[in-house]
């Protein structure tokens, strides 16, 4: 008897704690992240085989970077002005974290964008405008251009060099500048005759002006363009070429003999790390051959070793601070003296440069 009580009053207990223990709570499904998202805006296409083409090599870095926690995405071919506004304000709309544009023509169509999403963080390269959450970048290209003029003006034969070149702003002009001067720094007989395109990208004016160029008896081609056409024309007619903004010669042949390129990569994500992180802030940012963001490719076979050796003294100069391209004496293409000897141009002049070299035959239109 005492013993069925005993396991009557067990049972009671046992009963009573389970009628009062708490359900099990439902486990709460985990939070999806959403991926920071980036949005390009180009002014060409990836495959120009330039430009746009460094462009959208960053921008996969910063895919393979970050993986899955960032979502990038592009639009190609879009133009400067109202076009880019259109574009800029609906990747604004559609949640975008970070817009970056990269053409001069979109400054201010992101100026006024950005005004309107203060949350979002635009990124101009090449511009001068910015504001709290706008951002400029470019690079010192000039840098790497005076490195290629060295290499061109000891090649050249006739002493004649063709540039064709997108639109007579500071930009462009500065890099026209410094292509001379280490040409001329080598050999000053040599003249660098531009020819004005007055477009960014346009493969068929660009090789226009080229084969002008050549007719005029330039046996080098050099360019600020977008794509590999100018080079193309070069070695079709059986003469040489320096690239710009990617490695050229990969494309069209050993008749290329460097680049100066972009390595826009560490830049990107550099700057998209601290926009996922919180400690991104506007800045004007416009570094060199010291901070890699600028390059010159790997010679051709055709460029000679003691050219190679005089190209590498004057960049551990450029890279080590202590001498820059800008530095006087330096005359424009009147004879007026616009550098005084020893002098430095500040960034500001050469922001804002508005005339050309001696030795450029070709005016600031």
């Amino acid at each position: 008897m005492k013993k069925t009580l005993s396991v009557f009053c067990v049972l009671i207990v046992a009963l009573a704690t389970f009628g009062c223990a708490k359900k099990a709570e439902p486990v709460a499904a985990p939070v999806a992240v959403e991926p920071y998202k980036v949005a390009f805006i180009y002014i060409g296409v990836p495959g120009d085989l330039g430009w746009t083409h460094e462009h959208d090599v960053g921008r996969l870095q910063i895919e393979a970077a970050f993986g899955d926690k960032v979502k990038t995405a592009y639009m190609e071919n879009v133009p400067e002005g109202p076009d880019a506004t259109r574009v800029i304000r609906q990747y604004a709309q559609d949640g975008y974290d970070m817009i970056i544009a990269t053409s001069f023509g979109y400054m201010d169509p992101m100026v006024e964008v950005a005004a309107e999403f203060p949350k979002v963080k635009f990124i101009h390269c090449s511009g001068y405008k910015t504001s709290d959450n706008m951002s400029t970048y470019f690079g010192r290209i000039y840098q790497a251009r005076y490195l290629a003029g060295i290499v061109a003006g000891k090649m050249t034969k006739t002493n004649i060099i063709g540039y064709p070149g997108a639109f007579p702003i500071p930009e462009v002009v500065r890099g026209i500048n410094a292509f001379t001067l280490g040409a001329r720094s080598v050999n000053p007989k040599v003249q660098v005759r531009v020819v004005w395109t007055n477009t960014w990208y346009d493969p068929v004016k660009e090789r226009e002006a080229a084969v002008a160029l050549l007719d005029a008896g330039a046996d080098i081609i050099t360019q600020h363009q977008d794509t590999v056409e100018p080079q193309k024309a070069a070695q079709e007619r059986g003469m040489l070429s320096i690239g710009y903004d990617s490695d050229m010669r990969k494309f069209v042949g050993d008749t290329v003999l460097t680049s100066p390129v972009w390595n826009w990569g560490p830049y990107y994500v550099d700057t998209v790390r601290k926009g996922m992180d919180g400690t991104w802030k506007s800045e004007q940012y416009w570094e060199g051959l010291s901070a890699d963001v600028v390059r010159l490719a790997d010679f051709s076979p055709l460029v000679p070793q003691d050219v190679r050796d005089q190209v590498s003294v004057v960049k551990q100069k450029i890279v080590g601070g202590t001498w820059d391209v800008f530095t006087g004496p330096i005359k424009d293409n009147t004879g007026k003296l616009r550098v005084n000897e020893g002098a430095k141009m500040s960034d500001g002049e050469l922001l804002s440069l508005d005339w050309l070299v001696e030795g450029v035959v070709g005016k600031v239109q």
